[in-house]
């Protein structure tokens, strides 16, 4: 197998975005990158990884599978998804995803009073969202349930943020913040051939250690090609269905991906959740 050129791993990959910050001895990271997502709002002092695959209320409903999914000390529940791609009906799936960490905190018995923990729902999006409702020059938007005449916040234990990495322009010598920082990492880390100077900061002594595909094993480096090639042929049929204005293309080019990730192996689920194809597409020859 030819081995990739690049010396770092994608954050934009399945693999790459789970190795850095969906596992335990990694979590620095995630707890980091929350942080300087929240800029004080909200501090998050330690996490615990959850089973990121959740089933419906029966066999046939619908199950979600979550990029990294963690609970802080306080119990308040994170998800965090990167999204390479633009779907129908991608909000719907985010308010979906955000039912199953709600309606598990539900206790058996008559005493349970209702009080819920609060759950982020976060979208790393390597596309531009388009959506009306947001602020066009901003990045990082903020959603949360409010009175539409006081624009007052009526519930305050459920929180949107999606993060539009694609519009991230900024190059090394611009970047200000420990967040900026991130955002270019999170956009550009397999394109870099040596670390910056401008990230230099110890948080980040870590990732460049565990994306250093030198140091991978032949069964991990051959799961990151794997998903490497998924990631890019997904990018692939979306860019050549856009330029030639062709839904149906679009369409297609998921199928024929989902084709050929079934043929590697990958798990009907995994594809699913990559190409927002239904379990039941996948499945079909």
């Amino acid at each position: 197998m030819a081995t990739t050129e690049e010396r770092y791993i994608s954050l934009l990959t399945d693999f790459g975005f789970k190795r850095i910050f969906g596992t335990a001895p990694n979590k620095e990271l995630l707890i980091n990158f929350l942080n300087c997502l929240f800029a004080g709002a909200q501090v998050v002092k330690d996490v615990k990884y959850l089973n990121t695959e959740h089933f419906g209320e029966s066999s046939s409903a619908r199950k979600a599978i979550f990029d990294v999914y963690c609970e802080s000390e306080d119990g308040e529940k994170f998800i965090v998804e990167m999204q390479n791609a633009y779907q129908d009906f991608f909000k719907d799936r985010s308010l979906f995803y955000s039912t199953f960490p709600i309606r598990e905190q539900a206790k058996k018995g008559s005493d349970w009073d209702f009080n819920l923990s609060r759950v982020y729902t976060i979208a790393l999006l390597n596309f531009h969202m388009k959506e009306e409702s947001f602020d066009e020059e901003q990045i990082t938007h903020t959603v949360k349930l409010c009175d539409i005449d006081t624009h007052k916040v009526f519930y305050r234990k459920l929180d949107f943020i999606y993060v539009e990495i694609a519009k991230f322009q900024k190059t090394e010598d611009e970047l200000e913040t420990l967040y900026d920082k991130w955002l270019y990492v999170l956009k550009n880390l397999y394109k870099l051939e040596q670390r910056p100077k401008a990230l230099r900061d110890k948080v980040f002594d870590r990732l460049f250690k565990e994306a250093e595909i030198a140091t991978f094993t032949p069964e991990e480096l051959r799961a990151y090609e794997d998903s490497l090639k998924a990631y890019r042929d997904i990018k692939n049929s979306i860019d050549t269905a856009k330029r030639e204005g062709r839904a149906e293309g679009l369409a297609e080019g998921r199928r024929e991906i989902a084709r050929k990730m079934k043929a590697k192996g990958f798990p009907v689920s995994e594809i699913s959740e990559m190409t927002g194809l239904h379990e039941e597409e996948v499945r079909s020859p």
